[in-house]
This record gives structure tokens, sequence and C-alpha cells, in this order.
């Protein structure tokens, strides 16, 4: 798998529209990769991180084959879409996660935590709605977890919000869980690392991000 970084201008325009309409930066971010992308099964999952002591915004992107940045970086102008660094930006790594039934990580999943209404009538039936509650959003990611191949050691859901993307006309629940978890199925995690967790992937949602735990 490959990871990029890309260390977003809070100035422009675009990025500014983008992180008020996730779905725009999904379609920007597939500009780095091959039009066939669906039709080889590729999975590009993002999330965007504001650093707590600066407020930086970093765009984090997984995918399974190397993303071109160069039409991205290339862009200049007063408010270009990426920030000046003195870091490489953007920067892209390739990861090979080597897993192990026991091991403790570290994890961050930013989640569209949702319960399908099966029970109801009419128009509503089988819609998704989201989960507001700590005990619901924890009972979620529990599930989750169950079926991913991983026990949740700790975590803390932080407060809710909704993510109102005009472009589709959907708003969302977004939940960030960040803890440790235990690793039962290797082979189920990194599936689960690989193909993201839960609902509304294409709207910055399921990208769950593993480590070492700080000593």
């Amino acid at each position: 798998m490959y990871l990029s970084r890309l260390i977003l201008n809070p100035l422009s325009r675009q990025v500014q529209q983008e992180i008020a309409n996730p779905y725009q930066m999904h379609r920007t971010i597939l500009h780095a990769f091959p039009q066939d992308l669906r039709a080889n099964g590729e999975r590009v999952l993002f999330r965007v991180d504001a650093l707590p002591r600066t407020g930086q915004l970093h765009l984090l992107v997984q995918s399974q084959g190397k993303p071109d940045w160069t039409w991205l970086a290339s862009r200049d102008g007063r408010r270009p879409y990426l920030a000046a660094s003195d870091r490489p930006n953007p920067a892209v790594k390739q990861t090979d996660l080597q897993l192990a039934a026991g091991q403790v990580l570290a994890f961050r999943l930013l989640a569209n935590p949702t319960k399908r209404l099966g029970k109801s009538f009419g128009p509503d039936k089988g819609k998704r709605v989201g989960l507001y509650t700590a005990e619901e959003q924890m009972a979620w990611l529990q599930r989750k977890a169950d079926q991913s191949g991983f026990t949740v050691l700790t975590a803390v859901p932080a407060a809710a919000a909704k993510i109102a993307d005009r472009t589709k006309g959907v708003e969302l629940l977004s939940v960030r869980f960040d803890g440790l978890l235990q690793v039962q199925q290797p082979d189920t995690v990194l599936e689960a690392v690989r193909n993201g967790i839960g609902s509304g992937k294409a709207f910055g949602f399921g990208m769950l991000s593993v480590a070492r735990p700080l000593q």
C-alpha cells in the first residue's frame, strides 16, 4: 500500500470548498490515479486531520497503487492548494503492514456510525441514520471490530459532528475514534485497513490508521 500526506493551504478557496464538501475532495484525489481505478477494484481512502497544536491540515490518502501528485504540486498562484512547507509536500511512502496475533496497536478511525431502519415503514424503510450517543457509537465500533478481526482495548469517541455535503445533498455524522486495539486475526485486520470500515468512504470516512503505541 501507499500512504500520501498532503499539507493543505487553509487559505485556498478550493481547500475551503472541499472541507465543506468532502465528496469534491474525493474527486480531486482521484485525479492522481488511473481512470480505470474502480474497474480494477482499487480502494482509495482518505482523511483530513487538523494538528492540535498548529491547526495545520494534513490530508492522508491510502491507496494500493502509487499516486501521481505531479499535477497538483505544480499548481501555483496566490492561494495554491498545497501549503508551503520545509518538508516534502506531497510526501508518499510505501508501506508493508506486518501484523501478528496478539499485537497491540494505536489506532485512529474517522467513521460514519449508522444503523439501518429495518422496522420502519414507507420511504424511510432501510434508510441509514446516524448513531448519536456514546453508547451507541461504542457498540457500533465493537461490532465493526469483531467483523474486522481485532479487539478494542480502549477507545475515545470525539464529539460528534455533522458533515453536510451540498454536492450530494446528504448530511453525514462524523465521529473520530482514537485508542488501542489488539490484533486477533491478522489477515482480516489487514483487509479492514485496505478496504476501510463503515460507510461514507467517498466522504472521507473509514480509513483505519494503525501504528505502534507510544511508550
